[in-house]
C-alpha cells in the first residue's frame, strides 16, 4: 500500500473510532450505564455542560439525575465534523435531546458538542468538551396517534434505562410471533 493510501486509511479509522466514542456517550447516558459513559473520557478531562463544569465522573452522576426528572430521554447525534491533527482531533457534533417528563411540559434541547479528542496509548477519548446548549423548547403533551400500552399488548417490549434493556441482549430476543 502506498503512503497516501495508508494516510487516508488511518484517517478513516481515526474518524470511525471517534464517532464510536460519540455513540457510546449517547448510549451510556440514555441507558444510565456509568461505565459505558465513563469510557468516553480521559481521567483529566473537563466537561463544560450547562450548569455543570468539572470532571467526567461528577458530570455523569449529574447527568444521570435526569432520571429523576424524566421518565424517558434520548440523545440524538447528527452532523459531525472532525478535524484531525496528529493525536488530537477537534470535533463539532450537533445533538437533539428529548426528555419526557412525568407530566408536561416535556423538553426538547438542541445544541452542539465542541470536543477536543486525544489519542493516548492508541485510544481516542474526550480530553475536553464544551456543550453549547443553543435552545430549549417546552413541549405540550400531545401525540398524533395513541401510544400502545401494556394494557393493550401485555407482552409489549419496553425499554429500560439499565443493562436489562433489550439492546444489551446478545442476541436480541424477539417475542414469539402469534399463530395465524
Amino acid at each position: 500500500m502506498d503512503a497516501a493510501m495508508e494516510t487516508k486509511l488511518r484517517e478513516l479509522i481515526d474518524r470511525s473510532e471517534i464517532w464510536q466514542v460519540m455513540q457510546r456517550y449517547g448510549r451510556g447516558l440514555d441507558r444510565l450505564d456509568v461505565e459505558l459513559a465513563r469510557s468516553c473520557y480521559f481521567d483529566d478531562a473537563i466537561e463544560d455542560h450547562g450548569d455543570y463544569v468539572g470532571a467526567p465522573d461528577d458530570f455523569i452522576a449529574w447527568a444521570n439525575m435526569t432520571s429523576e426528572t424524566f421518565i424517558d430521554y434520548h440523545h440524538g447525534l447528527m452532523n459531525h465534523s472532525c478535524e484531525l491533527d496528529g493525536d488530537n482531533a477537534y470535533c463539532e457534533t450537533y445533538y437533539l435531546f428529548t426528555g419526557v417528563a412525568r407530566k408536561a411540559p416535556h423538553l426538547l434541547s438542541m445544541g452542539r458538542y465542541i470536543d477536543h479528542f486525544q489519542k493516548r496509548n492508541g485510544e481516542w477519548r474526550i480530553a475536553n468538551r464544551v456543550a453549547l446548549i443553543e435552545k430549549n423548547f417546552e413541549l405540550a403533551d400531545a401525540s398524533l396517534w395513541p401510544t400502545r400500552s401494556r394494557a393493550d399488548v401485555p407482552d409489549l417490549p419496553v425499554g429500560t434505562h439499565d443493562r436489562s434493556d433489550v439492546s444489551y441482549h446478545r442476541p436480541p430476543r424477539p417475542r414469539t410471533p402469534p399463530k395465524r
